[in-house]
């Protein structure tokens, strides 16, 4: 059975929990879009859990966990995030993590970009209150076709994708250069940091469409899918599935500008790769203020706590 979690509000919903509890009878945990923007907070017998780019899935040791194509990862961000849970003793490793070779690697350059343009806009007052982990940018370079995607670590020897490293960097210190006045950006160093990437992660990276085609095969494969809701299309199936931390009022296309993030939402794209699967579950989360963080006022953040199976609140 294929489930959908969807953020019907702001973000905030408590998606975390549900999918906690989902969990425990999943076979896979799948989530398709978003970044390190995203927070889910779990309490267990082994303490709180803030989880950013992990489904809170990988807290149950029987779970495969998938990072899809509509993400925008930041590595070193998700190494320190695995280091932080296998120090709580939470296994992690290829067998249970899946990361998708088509997903947009957050590149070092977004989150400087991220810094520099609210820096800029904060003189002027106009600041909106950026994660400054480039988010946004990782994804804009992405659909300007100025990045690269998981896979292409696994190809760093080969000249096509040297060849555009120098591209993405040439037009990155353009841009950088003219608009903040920063000094350009060595290649050699980028090449060196792609490759460090590569020793950590190639083993991680595969087909995750394969895989849960794979796995889909078996009648009584559970999967559990997060996401956002954007008002449209519940069922429809859309390769490279599945959610972060904000809701649908959050969507860019919902034209909450400027306090929109930069990547879609949509749960109705759950297939995560898996054609012809549509979910047998929906589920909206939503929470009773529709208060937003991505505005200045105060908001609360739910927490679970598996212990005892209630939802606290925390500011």
């Amino acid at each position: 059975m294929l489930t959908a979690v969807t953020g019907i509000n702001w973000g905030d919903e408590g998606k975390g929990r549900v999918i906690d509890l989902l969990a425990e009878h999943a076979d896979v945990v799948a989530r398709y879009q978003g970044g390190n923007n995203a927070g889910h907070t779990v309490v267990t017998e082994q303490g709180k859990f803030i989880l950013n780019l992990l489904p809170s899935g990988i807290l149950h040791p029987d779970v495969v966990c998938v990072l899809g194509a509509g993400m925008v990862i930041d590595l070193d961000h998700l190494a320190g995030e695995m280091d932080a849970i296998e120090e709580r003793g939470v296994k992690v490793g290829p067998e249970n993590l899946k990361l998708s070779d088509k997903a947009t690697i957050s590149m070092p350059w977004h989150k400087v970009q991220d810094g520099l343009e609210e820096d800029r806009l904060a003189q002027k007052g106009a600041a909106f209150g950026s994660t400054r982990r480039g988010i946004a940018y990782a994804y804009s370079d992405k659909y300007r076709k100025k990045t690269l995607r998981l896979g292409d670590l696994l190809h760093l020897d080969e000249k096509r994708v040297q060849d555009r490293l120098h591209m993405i960097l040439e037009s990155k210190n353009l841009e950088l250069g003219g608009c903040y006045h920063q000094e350009p950006m060595s290649y050699d160093a980028l090449l060196e940091w792609c490759r460090m990437q590569a020793g950590q992660f190639a083993p991680y990276i595969c087909d995750v469409g394969a895989f849960l085609q794979q796995a889909g095969q078996a009648e009584d494969m559970v999967a559990v899918v997060v996401g956002q809701a954007d008002g449209v299309q519940l069922h429809q199936v859309d390769p490279g599935a599945a959610g972060s931390g904000l809701g649908a009022l959050a969507a860019v296309e919902q034209q909450a500008v400027p306090a929109a993030v930069g990547h879609r939402r949509r749960q109705g794209a759950i297939g995560q790769g898996h054609g012809g699967r549509c979910a047998q579950q929906s589920n909206g989360q939503h929470k009773k203020s529709s208060v937003s963080f991505l505005f200045s006022v105060p908001h609360f953040a739910p927490v679970h706590n598996r212990r005892n199976g209630c939802i606290g609140w925390s500011r």
